[in-house]
C-alpha cells in the first residue's frame, strides 16, 4: 500500500487501546501492514504501563514516518484535541477520517466506542457508522457489512425492534443496499461479477405467500429489476437453508432483512474473527465485531483476534481499491 492504515483508539475506558497494542505485537506473525494509532498520547502510554505490555510507542508528526518506525515501535499520532474521554474519542475518529480523505492514509480501523458515554457528552449520531457517514458526506448511503473469510452478510435493518422490520423493508431501501453492496464488492473486494443472495423476511421466504407476502410484494420485484440490469442475484431465499457450507459457495454476499438473521450465522461461523465493514463511504473503514468490553478493560486479558482480522481486511481492501476501475 502507498500509505499506512490508521487505528483509532476507541473509548479509553474500554479495551480499544489494549487490542491496538496487542495487534502491533502480532505484526510479524500475522504479516500486518504498517499502521498508526490515532489517539491521546497520555492515554496510550498510561495503558502500556497499566497493562504491562512490551510495546514501545513513538509519537510522530507525519504519517510518512510510520513505515520506517513500525518494525521497532508503534507509531502514535496525537490530535491534541479534547480533555475528556469523549472528546478524545471523537477527535481520534475525526482526525482519522480527515487523513484518509487527504490520501495520507489508506484506510481506518476503528476500535470500539461506548455510545452511552458519548451520548452523555452530547454526541448526536446513532452510532459510529452514521458519524462516519456524516463526516464523509455519505449519509444515507452507508451500509453495514459483517465479514469473515467464509461469509459476508449485510443486514437491511439493524438496531430496531423486530415488530418494526416489515414496514422498514421498502423497495427503495433494498435497491440502495443491493447497489451499494454490489459496487463495493467490486471496488473494495476485487470481485469482478458479484453474486448476491437475498434472504426472505418470513419463514421459508413466505412459502408462496402463505406465510407472508413481503417477498412477493417487495423483495422479488426489486430482484427482478436489478437482474434486468445485469446484476447476478438469487432470492428471496429461505434463511434457514442459505448459510450452510454448500449453500455459501453459491454467492459472494448475503443481504438479510434484519439484525439477527445476518449476525447469528456469521457469529456462529467465526465468533472471534468477524469484521464490521462500512460500505458506501468514500474511504475504507473496518472495525472489530465487538464492543468496548468494559468488564475486562484494564485487566490485560482482551483478545486482539477481531482487531487483527479488521486490520488485515482493511489492508486487503486498500490494495484492491488501488487497482479498481470504479
Amino acid at each position: 500500500m502507498s500509505a499506512p492504515l490508521l487505528l483509532t483508539m476507541g473509548d479509553p475506558k474500554g479495551i480499544g487501546i489494549e487490542i491496538c497494542l496487542k495487534s502491533w505485537q502480532e505484526r510479524q506473525t500475522e504479516n500486518l501492514s504498517p499502521f498508526v494509532l490515532i489517539g491521546d498520547w497520555q492515554c496510550i502510554t498510561n495503558s502500556v504501563k497499566t497493562l504491562g505490555l512490551t510495546v514501545p510507542v513513538q509519537k510522530i508528526k507525519n504519517l510518512n514516518e510510520a513505515p520506517t518506525i513500525f518494525d521497532r515501535a508503534l507509531p502514535v499520532y496525537d490530535p491534541q484535541i479534547g480533555e475528556t474521554d469523549a472528546a478524545q474519542t471523537i477527535a481520534a475518529i475525526e482526525t482519522a477520517v480527515s487523513l484518509c480523505q487527504s490520501g495520507d492514509a489508506s484506510g481506518m480501523v476503528t476500535a470500539p466506542i461506548q455510545k452511552k458515554r458519548l451520548y452523555d457528552a452530547g454526541f448526536k449520531h446513532p452510532g459510529h457508522t452514521e458519524f462516519l457517514a456524516a463526516l464523509t458526506n455519505a449519509s444515507g448511503q452507508e451500509v453495514m457489512m459483517l465479514a469473515c473469510p467464509q461469509l459476508k452478510v449485510v443486514p437491511a435493518t439493524v438496531h430496531v425492534p423486530i415488530a418494526e422490520v416489515p414496514k422498514l423493508i421498502t423497495p427503495e431501501l433494498l435497491e440502495q443496499i443491493i447497489r451499494t453492496t454490489h459496487m463495493d464488492l467490486v471496488k473494495r473486494f476485487g470481485i469482478e461479477a458479484p453474486r448476491i443472495a437475498i434472504a426472505g423476511l418470513n419463514p421459508h421466504a413466505g412459502e408462496g405467500g402463505s406465510i407472508g407476502t413481503e417477498e412477493q410484494d417487495i423483495i422479488q420485484p426489486v430482484i427482478e429489476k436489478l437482474m434486468q440490469e445485469g446484476f447476478e442475484i438469487k432470492g428471496p431465499m429461505s434463511a434457514d437453508t442459505m448459510f450452510h457450507s454448500r449453500a455459501r459457495q453459491g454467492y459472494d454476499a448475503a443481504i438479510c432483512m434484519y439484525h439477527d438473521q445476518a449476525l447469528i450465522p456469521i457469529k456462529t461461523i467465526d465468533f472471534d474473527g468477524g469484521v464490521n465493514v462500512t460500505l458506501g463511504l468514500p474511504i475504507i473503514r473496518t472495525s472489530p465485531d465487538h464492543g468496548t468490553a468494559d468488564d475486562i478493560a484494564g485487566k490485560g486479558i482482551a483478545k486482539a483476534t477481531s482487531m487483527v482480522a479488521a486490520i488485515k481486511m482493511a489492508s486487503d481492501m486498500a490494495r484492491k481499491s488501488e487497482g479498481s476501475p470504479i
